[in-house]
């Protein structure tokens, strides 16, 4: 059955990778990105998709953009609010107050206007899914990464309470919890606590590998997998759960 999806930083990096994936089994895909560059890339390769130019900490970007959706769907099957940021590393004394709202921002208050919008349109249709994207930071203590440790531990709030909320209207609420995901923005992740921590970039990043049971990083496409099972009927009483797709984190530091 076709579905419905929204994807929130859908073009690039985790939620690009959700988007082909969606796309692939055929379902009708809405991103929005607050970059404009990427969005312009995603629409020449995606001309079926709806797409948009939005910040998710911006009301009434995401109201553009989600009204739209709206007008155009009148609802959604599937919504997941995967926008995020790295933000800054270095220990908490040194950290700027306004870099740490703005980290925040983007990924926890943009999962609320994402979610507050797909709790009304799925409580009005009477079902839905819900995945938001935390991190295994979000279960984890995680040096010189505070406020993104911080906001995605809220994540994980936010989705076991959204659980409860929205289950008696037949909607499931799930987070995914990437582990350390391959691509340009973990580069600048590393980059950023090799200059916190006064380590060389490559004994931060086997520092990530040897952390990990499985000794080894995850992909996009592993994580659009999981997507792609919470959002099927094999998943249809799965709700509320923290899905870690990390290769088992054993220590982040």
């Amino acid at each position: 059955m076709t579905q419905r999806v929204v994807i929130t930083g859908g073009a690039s990096g985790i939620g690009l990778g959700l988007a082909r994936r969606f796309a692939e089994r055929g379902d009708r895909i809405a991103v929005c990105d607050a970059d404009a560059a990427a969005i312009e890339t995603v629409k020449a390769e995606f001309p079926d998709f709806i797409t948009m130019q939005a910040d998710v900490t911006s009301e009434a970007e995401m109201g553009a953009f989600l009204g739209h959706v709206e007008s155009k769907w009148s609802g959604a099957d599937v919504v997941c609010a995967n926008a995020g940021t790295g933000g800054p590393a270095g220990l908490i004394e040194d950290l700027d107050y306004e870099a740490w709202k703005a980290c925040v921002g983007v990924n926890l208050f943009g999962s609320f206007l994402t979610c507050r919008w797909a709790a009304r349109v799925m409580r009005a249709q009477g079902n839905g899914s819900i995945i938001i994207t935390t991190s295994t930071a979000g279960q984890w203590g995680y040096p010189y990464r505070s406020p993104y440790a911080s906001a995605k531990w809220a994540l994980v709030g936010l989705t076991k309470t959204l659980a409860m909320e929205l289950g008696p209207a037949g909607i499931r609420v799930n987070a995914i919890a990437p582990g350390a995901v391959e691509g340009d923005r973990m580069e600048r992740v590393l980059a950023n606590e090799a200059a916190a921590s006064g380590k060389d970039i490559e004994e931060v990043r086997q520092q990530y590998v040897k952390g990990v049971s499985l000794r080894s990083w995850v992909s996009a496409d592993d994580l659009a997998d999981m997507a792609l099972f919470l959002t099927s009927p094999a998943a249809s009483k799965i709700s509320g759960q923290v899905m870690a797709v990390d290769g088992h984190t054993e220590s982040l530091v």
